[in-house]
């Protein structure tokens, strides 16, 4: 009798269309809106960018975290040191920083602290797709397990290498000044090894494909598609046009829309779950269904951004209204406050997806 095949592996996080959807959409989708804006002479962010890319995908998904944490209450129980104590730590360190050193050094750290948070999110996705492949296993993958993470952080630490190097930008990443300046003859010193080094890593990358395939292995199509986004995206946001519109919807879309697909997947199967310990409050968010449970999280981040820009920014009169002016020992202490939806993000997001560490998401995902 003939022994039967073993299943196949599929080689797609959460299956080809979605796939499709979370990792080639925001890539086409991105750069579709940048060539448009261009075209009519946009280089500012409009209202209508703000609310889509800014309040819909990139606040909103920073408040995905309360379904994978903090409606989940078997899960802060899990690990309350990290989860009850980050927030707190987030909130003095926010303090101390804007007390000794104003709103310039809060931001700064705070802009460090995303930009390594948006970098690794990109390692994490290369990552996932390495472990559906198999490839941490297969003696002849050696050579990607060291290819692929330099890859992909040449892919986002060069672009950020010549920001620095080519300060002044017409964008920032959350302030005018909150990245430091390099001075023109350490840039000119810097660039072209950082150049080199990104181009020779991409190209390296390419041929390793073109090898497999020509040798008859599999090419992990998933993670080919998320390198070569990566550093699409973020050359052409930073590097190659130099605008406030661009950046951000270069930056947000391909960030935040992933995210929500996994987070919002994963809740969906944890809180629908009959056998999972009890999450009243989460499962009555996803009672109503997926649409649902992601509208609220966009509810909550235009009030948050509503707060932001009353108190903080005053940038958006005609959504917002008018703005308040608040001395600066009182946004010391309130500014941390909202940026505490963030900083737990930045810091949860770091151990919540980490398989070893999470025994459930073998399970829901």
């Amino acid at each position: 009798m003939q022994a039967a095949a073993p299943p196949t592996r599929s080689p797609w996080l959460f299956g080809r269309n979605l796939d499709l959807l979370a990792f080639v959409g925001p890539v086409v989708v991105a750069i579709a809106f940048v060539l448009i804006g261009r075209a009519v002479g946009l280089r500012s962010t409009p209202p209508w960018a703000f609310l889509t890319c800014v309040i819909v995908v990139d606040v909103a998904h920073v408040h995905g975290t309360l379904y994978r944490v903090y409606l989940d209450p078997a899960e802060v129980k899990r690990r309350k040191l990290l989860y009850l104590g980050t927030p707190l730590l987030a909130y003095v360190v926010g303090v101390a920083l804007h007390l000794s050193g104003g709103a310039l050094r809060f931001w700064r750290v705070l802009a460090y602290f995303a930009v390594w948070h948006f970098v690794r999110q990109q390692i994490g996705w290369v990552a996932l797709y390495r472990v559906r492949a198999g490839e941490l296993t297969d003696k002849e993958r050696k050579v990607d397990r060291y290819l692929d993470p330099a890859v992909t952080y040449a892919a986002t630490l060069y672009p950020l290498v010549y920001w620095h190097a080519t300060l002044p930008k017409r964008f920032s990443w959350f302030m005018r000044g909150d990245f430091f300046v390099v001075s023109q003859r350490v840039g000119q010193a810097l660039l072209p090894f950082a150049h080199a080094v990104w181009a020779t890593l991409l190209l390296g990358f390419a041929l390793r494909q073109v090898q497999l395939f020509a040798t008859g292995r599999t090419v992990n199509v998933g993670k080919v598609l998320v390198v070569s986004g990566t550093a699409l995206l973020w050359w052409l946001g930073i590097v190659h046009w130099n605008d406030d519109y661009s950046f951000t919807v270069t930056n947000v879309l391909p960030h935040g829309i992933p995210y929500f697909v996994l987070v919002l997947l994963y809740a969906r199967r944890r809180f629908t779950d009959p056998d999972a310990a009890p999450a009243r409050l989460g499962q009555r968010f996803f009672a109503g269904g997926v649409a649902l449970a992601f509208l609220a999280l966009v509810v909550l981040a235009f009030f948050e951004e509503w707060a932001w820009d009353l108190y903080v920014w005053h940038d958006h009169e005609p959504i917002f209204g008018e703005g308040r002016v608040l001395s600066p020992t009182v946004l010391a202490f309130l500014v941390p406050i909202l940026a505490l939806p963030q900083a737990v993000h930045y810091v949860t997001d770091g151990y919540v997806w980490r398989g070893r560490e999470n025994p459930d998401l073998r399970k829901y995902l």
